[in-house]
């Protein structure tokens, strides 16, 4: 019988209020997403958080030509974990966007960091060698990276669940949220709310 993981997507300073890429309203999901945590922790389930980890001059950003001001710049305040939450012992992290060259949404794309070093183990190995079946996708932001994240879930042969009050979008335009949710659905991701 295969496990269940959670994975929390770039809950990073950067991308809550007063950060440099604010997702509005965002700190209204961390009650439902401490709830996973404690929850996945109490059942000794795995847990991951993904975090954005890029340098100075990441393709993204508007000084290379990218849609994005700076974010989650290596080293900065605004890439660190929201201190808000209380992350588990043991929950595993993977580094994303830290090639300049490379844009990087989708929590699959990361690598795990061990020790301060990021490995060459990516988010489908490392899930996969620990029998995990179903995964619960939450954090920021809906229109985006964790849309990205559960439809790489869902290609990789998961059981993905986007949990819905436990994310939240950036909407530059006002429905990009609500299309996202409608893709997720229609390739197979199942959305539902956290309720313990």
């Amino acid at each position: 019988m295969g496990q269940n993981a959670l994975i929390v997507v770039d809950f990073q300073n950067d991308f809550c209020s007063q950060g440099t890429l604010a997702v509005p309203n965002a700190e209204t999901i961390i009650p439902s997403i401490q709830a996973l945590l404690n929850y996945f922790s109490l059942q000794d389930q795995p847990i991951v958080l993904t975090k954005d980890f890029h340098p100075e001059n990441h393709v993204s950003f508007q000084a290379q030509g990218g849609p994005w001001p700076p974010h989650c710049v290596q080293g900065t305040v605004g890439c660190q974990i929201h201190p808000s939450l209380t992350i588990p012992e043991g929950a595993a992290y993977f580094y994303k966007g830290f090639d300049p060259a490379v844009d990087a949404y989708s929590g699959f794309e990361g690598f795990l960091a061990e020790s301060g070093h990021i490995s060459s183990i990516g988010l489908a190995t490392w899930l996969h060698r620990l029998d995990v079946e179903t995964v619960y996708i939450s954090g920021l932001a809906t229109d985006y990276c964790v849309r990205a994240t559960a439809l790489d879930a869902v290609t990789e042969g998961f059981h993905t669940i986007a949990v819905t009050n436990a994310i939240k979008g950036v909407n530059v335009r006002p429905d990009d949220s609500a299309k996202a949710l409608e893709d997720m659905r229609q390739k197979g991701v199942t959305l539902q709310p956290w309720t313990l």
